[in-house]
């Protein structure tokens, strides 16, 4: 059999995969800021490395699994706005910031459970590892490459530049970060324009604050992954993931903390997945093509032709490579839905078939089907090929059947190809790639949602024809029951459970 081999971004390309300790594997992935509900392009990343996770597993390793929750804010400095995103979006919905961080990592786990993702091993926040962050920029200063300026602290990254790699990752140079960095609050605080912050001084309106050395504040963005990856993964681990939007500022000023406090670029091998598309166009809310997860699933977004279980955007997904792009759109959705009902089906023929004989009557066929089978593993082992993995089970739907039609014999096949077959079906629909039959998977479910999305609609319709008592009624009796609807200034209908 062959061994895994992953295309290591840090080192931009494949490398055969060989964790620190034999036996065991450490995976980091960047999990959600909770200052909003979890939208499409969230569930790219988190379906790729549950696979990852799950196939390491298959493999035969021991995995510790670590997947944050960043609650602490969201200072980024590079390309953003300065802005505290969960203090911000507390006051609009007139929460607790607190209380809007538990609402949306609640919302976060309900949507990772509908695409039946394992949960990760370990899942820090950052409001809980404040101590570890702080030790890690005293370690940072104390070597000389941090500063503290009016109760800020900030990375020198010029001087880490002139010994180590700084843009090795992202493929960035230092004149070009001189070129496209941005005038933000604090900038002339800075040594350099390409600092980054360690930790922020906390502005009397910001309501997230912790006692620091350096005085009241927040950390900043990236020093919260190195501090939680460091503490439950050890100086150096083996996989760091996350999507390919995150390559630069963060992941690349996570590498510049760690090896300043720990003499070690943090991960051995950094997988990144590709960004996703909705027809055509990169998602942004100047587009108005943002669509939550709960908008996906009851189809209550105006890009959706219809609602989409959570098992056919899995499938959907896991039909690219995760390192190409993938393009949103009802077409390739509807057309995944087919595909994977007719895979499915398949599937279950395949579990009934009564095995040939011990020599197959058919030895091109049987040999054919051993071929095909075989490369499940060949393909997922070079970089995790899901594509070709289900294009090679694709191929083997016509033989099971014709099988079931009796166009083709059940001795064609040996007992030990069928059984072969089975087995490896098994393996990697259910538990590798994680996906479900959505009818047994959505049970009453999928009616419940048939008929949530058949309310939205008159009510949808009740609005249109100014009838405020019906619509409203629909409204107060849905969350009565604990299905909150909010009705968007874009026009659209968020969807949200008490």
């Amino acid at each position: 059999m062959s061994t895994l081999k992953v295309y290591n971004s840090y080192t931009r390309q494949k490398e055969e995969f060989e964790s620190l300790v034999p036996g065991y594997a450490g995976m980091y992935v960047c999990g959600p800021t909770v200052s909003g509900e979890s939208h499409l392009g969230h569930a790219r990343p988190f379906i790729t490395f549950d696979v990852v996770y799950r196939y390491l597993m298959h493999l035969g390793y021991k995995v510790r699994y670590v997947r944050n929750i960043t609650d602490a804010g969201h200072f980024e400095e590079e390309g953003r706005e300065a802005e505290d995103k969960i203090s911000a979006k507390a006051q609009i919905e007139k929460l607790e910031p607190m209380e809007l961080v538990q609402k949306y990592t609640n919302l976060f786990h309900w949507a990772m459970k509908q695409f039946n993702n394992l949960d990760p091993s370990i899942e820090p926040t950052a409001t809980g590892h404040i101590v570890e962050q702080i030790e890690m920029i005293k370690t940072i200063i104390d070597a000389g490459y941090a500063y503290e300026r009016n109760g800020s602290v900030y990375f020198n990254v010029v001087k880490y530049a002139e010994q180590f790699p700084y843009g090795k990752l992202s493929g960035r140079v230092m004149d070009d970060l001189l070129e496209t960095s941005r005038e933000l609050e604090g900038q002339e605080e800075k040594n350099n324009k390409q600092d980054f912050a360690l930790w922020k001084a906390a502005p009397p309106e910001h309501i997230m604050r912790w006692n620091s050395p350096w005085g009241e504040g927040f950390p900043g963005w990236h020093i919260e992954c190195s501090a939680m990856a460091t503490k439950y993964l050890g100086k150096q681990f083996d996989i760091h993931g996350g999507g390919m939007d995150l390559q630069f500022p963060h992941h690349e000023s996570e590498i510049a903390q760690s090896t300043i406090c720990n003499h070690h670029v943090p991960a051995r091998y950094w997988l990144h997945n590709n960004m996703i598309t909705i027809n055509g166009r990169k998602m942004g809310k100047s587009y108005n093509n943002v669509i939550k997860l709960t908008e996906l699933f009851s189809g209550s977004h105006p890009l959706l032709e219809q609602s989409y279980h959570p098992m056919t955007v899995r499938f959907f997904i896991l039909q690219t490579h995760y390192r190409s792009t993938l393009d949103f759109g009802n077409e390739a959705l509807q057309a995944a839905q087919k595909g994977m009902r007719r895979l499915w089906e398949a599937y279950d023929v395949l579990g009934k078939l009564i095995a040939g004989a011990n020599v197959a009557a058919d030895a091109e066929l049987d040999a054919r089907c051993n071929k095909l089978v075989d490369e499940f593993d060949e393909f997922m082992n070079d970089d995790l090929n899901t594509a070709k993995v289900l294009a090679s089970m694709f191929e083997l739907v016509p033989v099971i059947n014709g099988i079931k039609d009796k166009h083709i014999s059940a001795e064609a096949l040996s007992t030990a190809t069928i059984e072969k077959m089975r087995k490896a079906f098994k393996a990697y629909l259910e538990d590798i790639f994680g996906l479900q039959d959505e009818q047994a998977a959505g049970g009453d479910n999928g009616k419940l949602d048939g008929v949530l999305q058949l309310l939205i609609d008159i009510r949808k319709e009740a609005k249109s024809k100014k009838d405020f008592a019906t619509s409203d009624k629909i409204r107060n009796q849905l969350q009565e029951l604990g299905v909150i609807l909010k009705d968007e200034k874009d026009g659209s209908i968020s969807v949200s459970f008490a």
